[in-house]
């Protein structure tokens, strides 16, 4: 029986990735053994999979973790890019220091292991991890150079992943995430986080507030695809990355305005009535510095997949996480 683990298992992306490996499991067993690790776990969540608290930022719990010998691990364990930029020594803590803790208890199991362990790790990384001036599409020759605290923590950890799995110590792999949308429940931290409130929100039949200009245009896809994308790479020979272990993945570049007409098509005038514009110097600040669009060859090559519209992200939250809705 597969051990997996999923770090962040409380959170939407690690509830939504633990509910698809209990229904279809993994490619090479359909019933894994699951562990969910976070430091908390939402009422009513997924049942079935054992569950254990702690703070990831801590030694030895990586120590702890390390020792169950997972065979595959999914990193998701984060916090977001706005509580990063805006409280500087716990981004860096967390987002950094805990995965460089992680994979040094991981190396010291293999080590005890006199190599037999290697474990498999998907880390979500994040498509903060490139900086401006863009192309029009940033395609998988582009640098990356972040200009926000996430944004580098994140790209830090890819090279640590790389490195460890070089090393032979790992075989791991970095997922750069769209931003997901649109997200269940309430909003976080997350300087993203309205592009998923303009649609939830109003679905739900609440305000939402808009703080940029309706032309910001950005790369989504939703948490259906985020768990897509995680339990794909998870059956991925890492061969084929040909040593460069870090993906841009797909998703559906939009601007602001087109995600408010899918809302208007999903659910009426009423809906968009709703959306209540109110600017943010801040956010938009931290938006100008974000990528719009992609040109992801390599990961579409290797088999991940997400939708191709905005209307369809708006169907996924309607059929998944909106179950009394009449549009």
């Amino acid at each position: 029986m597969t051990r997996v683990l999923i770090l962040g298992g409380g959170g939407m992306v690690g509830q939504k990735l633990a509910a698809r490996l209990m229904t279809s499991g993994l490619k090479d067993d359909p019933t894994p053994d699951i562990t969910l690790f976070d430091m908390g776990f939402p009422p009513g969540g997924v049942a079935g999979p054992a569950q254990m608290t702690g703070n990831l930022g801590d030694p030895d719990t990586a120590t702890r973790l390390a020792a169950l010998k997972p065979d595959i691990i999914f990193h998701l364990a984060a916090i977001v890019s706005g509580e990063s930029e805006t409280n500087f020594e716990k981004g860096w803590a967390i987002n950094m220091m805990s995965m460089w803790h992680l994979l040094e208890a991981l190396r010291h199991e293999h080590l005890r292991s006199a190599g037999a362990y290697v474990p498999k790790m998907v880390f979500t990384s994040s498509i903060a991890v490139f900086g401006a001036p863009y192309p029009d599409q940033i395609g998988d020759e582009f640098l990356s150079a972040p200009q926000t605290s996430y944004g580098a923590q994140k790209a830090i950890c890819e090279l640590m992943v790389t490195d460890f799995s070089r090393k032979g110590f790992i075989d791991g792999m970095s997922l750069r995430l769209p931003t997901i949308c649109v997200r269940p429940g309430k909003a976080n931290l997350a300087a993203s986080s309205f592009f998923s409130g303009i649609i939830r929100e109003p679905l739900n039949g609440m305000e939402a507030i808009l703080p940029v200009p309706d032309t910001v245009r950005h790369w989504h896809a939703s948490p259906r695809s985020a768990a897509g994308f995680l339990v794909h790479a998870a059956a991925l020979d890492t061969e084929r990355l040909n040593g460069r272990r870090a993906l841009s993945l797909p998703g559906v570049s939009c601007t602001v305005a087109e995600q408010i007409e899918a809302l208007r098509r999903a659910a009426g005038q009423g809906a968009v009535d709703l959306i209540r514009p109110q600017p943010d110097a801040a956010v938009m600040k931290i938006v100008e510095g974000w990528p719009r669009d992609f040109n992801p060859e390599r990961a579409v090559a290797l088999g991940f997949r997400a939708e191709e519209s905005f209307d369809e992200i708006v169907q996924v939250y309607i059929n998944e996480d909106l179950p009394n809705a009449t549009v």
